[in-house]
């Protein structure tokens, strides 16, 4: 009988917030009659929340949030991905479950039949490829530690934890539980810090949270300056001392790698013109520990993060039109 702590049946299993991505093409008159200060990320109430999308009309519906983002580009990519999240039993509940299945990745968190409505995040896309972000949490910061599926837990090699979720006292239980129970199984831990806000809001515990749990750190460079409250080149040198393994993206001028203690740069691929930025962070991540989870080195697994993001920003959405993996292969030939 094999072993099934020594054998994983999963690559990734991920926690997050469950969200439907709305997104829509707009311009730059309509996000300062809203008053929304473009590229920014704002919470909202449910009646915004419904205000706003009954203003939409070329909308795109997508599942979303960062890691179930990250575990749709992992299973296009031929991996194994769960994800851990919570939706109400609502139109939009329906579509987040239905829409994450599609691409293959598991979802088998029951559905909440009271409390708030399944969230969203109305997406304003210019025509500079700016996102402007208009987020409504509802449902998916409900999530509580009896709603963790234990046994997805210690069958995948890695846990892939959404740092967003840290606003709320019972997701955060939930994450250390999970975490713990990762550790003991003998698997690795990551953590996306997810917004620079989130990060401020918590600096303290996600200090400690990196040192005690993680094992693997993606962050963007506001993220990890604001963290750790000084320069990027400081923060790379404290990060160093902390974690294992971190991959800091940097924007167009690609990533930057610390693997044992070594700085490598990751050059970014530049695939073609950038229409929307959504999701280029969560398909880096996605890519980077899919290539983890195959047992390459994390500077080639980096290389295949930055192909998917690079790929990501040429098109409206975060699931990607072309085949990730015949581009990772025409590029890197794996």
């Amino acid at each position: 009988m094999t072993n099934k702590r020594n054998n994983p049946s999963l690559d990734i299993v991920g926690i997050g917030n469950a969200i439907v991505d709305v997104l829509t093409t707009t311009d730059d008159y309509l996000l300062e009659k809203l008053s929304f200060k473009k590229g920014s990320m704002t919470l909202i109430d449910e009646n915004k929340a419904k205000e706003l999308y009954e203003m939409t009309t070329n909308r795109i519906q997508r599942s979303g949030g960062s890691v179930a983002n990250s575990l749709a580009c992992i299973a296009q990519l031929g991996g194994k991905a769960a994800f851990i999240g919570r939706v109400r039993n609502d139109k939009l509940g329906k579509i987040f479950t239905e829409e994450i299945s599609t691409t293959g990745t598991i979802f088998k968190t029951p559905p909440s039949s009271i409390g708030p409505s399944t969230a969203r995040c109305l997406i304003f896309v210019t025509p500079d490829a700016q996102r402007t972000m208009c987020t409504y949490l509802g449902a998916s910061v409900l999530l509580e530690p009896k709603d963790i599926d234990l046994s997805a837990i210690m069958e995948a090699k890695i846990l892939y934890l959404e740092g967003y979720l840290w606003d709320n006292p019972a997701a955060k239980n939930a994450f250390i539980k999970a975490a713990e129970i990762a550790k003991n199984a003998g698997r690795k831990v990551a953590l996306s810090l997810s917004d620079s806000f989130c990060v401020s809001r918590h600096r303290e515990s996600f200090i400690k949270l990196v040192e005690d749990h993680i094992d693997i750190l993606f962050a963007n460079e506001d993220e990890i300056t604001t963290l750790y409250k000084t320069s990027l080149n400081a923060s790379l040198e404290k990060l160093k001392k902390k974690c294992d393994l971190a991959a800091v993206t940097i924007g167009e001028k690609g990533s930057i790698l610390i693997s044992n203690g070594k700085e490598i740069n990751i050059d970014p691929f530049i695939l073609g013109k950038a229409v929307d930025t959504t999701g280029a962070g969560d398909l880096y991540a996605g890519g980077f520990l899919k290539g983890l989870a195959d047992g390459l080195n994390p500077e080639l697994s980096a290389k295949i993060g930055s192909i998917c993001a690079g790929q990501i920003v040429t098109q409206l959405g975060s699931r990607s039109n072309t085949d990730l993996l015949k581009l990772i292969n025409s590029h890197l030939g794996i």
